[in-house]
């Protein structure tokens, strides 16, 4: 997680103080990291063998969630899937204790453009969940969320990232693909990308695939 301490500083010690929240909302622009953030905190919650709050990110259940595919760690893309018959699904897998983890985690990415009719179907199951399921709503979208919803979730607003921390993280990327880049010239892109790290991946990656991996200014 990149330019978010105040978030990760919050979430590891909940994690190693056991008070770890029903539901969490994250709220931030574009490209900055809310969706991965709710991946590495269910990672975090499910992890086998983590290290202190940290995931080891090797584990059975650090690679499932990784690539989608824990029964677990259940994901919904609301920009596509905003209505009532989109969320019985997870209505009905709450009363079902998880497979192989702690938790139950159910992560509702752009959780805005749900309707209010799917909105009033999840809120029982949000004001009183069974202990082993969680709720990680992300959104770009803050003030379309309901007032009745934030209020039953821990709100986190995400910053856009440093252009100091986007150089810093784009350097290591590069210095791991054995890419030759100047120092300004990843600073072109960091100011370019306006504080979303996604966007300033893109840029780099679309440099590397036009001019090889000699980047210059």
């Amino acid at each position: 997680v990149i330019g978010q301490e105040h978030v990760v500083k919050t979430l590891r010690r909940a994690i190693e103080m056991e008070r770890v929240a029903n539901a969490y909302l994250f709220i931030g622009p574009r490209g900055i990291g809310t969706t991965t953030m709710s991946r590495i905190f269910a990672k975090a919650l499910n992890c086998l063998s983590p290290k202190g709050s940290e995931p080891c990110g090797e584990c059975v259940n650090c690679r499932e969630i990784a690539s989608s595919a824990s029964f677990d760690v259940v994901e919904l893309d609301a920009a596509s899937h905003n209505k009532v018959e989109d969320v019985k699904p997870i209505i009905d897998a709450v009363q079902f204790r998880p497979a192989a983890s702690k938790y139950k985690i159910f992560i509702i990415d752009e959780c805005h453009m749900l309707t209010n009719a799917a909105w009033n179907s999840l809120l029982k199951t949000l004001e009183e969940p069974p202990p082993y399921v969680k709720f990680v709503f992300a959104t770009t979208e803050g003030d379309k969320v309901l007032t009745t919803i934030i209020s039953r979730c821990q709100r986190f607003d995400l910053r856009r990232i440093s252009t100091t921390d986007i150089v810093k993280r784009l350097k290591f990327i590069c210095s791991k693909e054995n890419v030759n880049a100047e120092e300004d010239a990843l600073l072109a892109i960091a100011r370019g990308a306006e504080g979303g790290m996604r966007d300033a991946l893109s840029s780099l990656d679309q440099l590397i695939s036009f001019k090889g991996k000699d980047i210059k200014e």
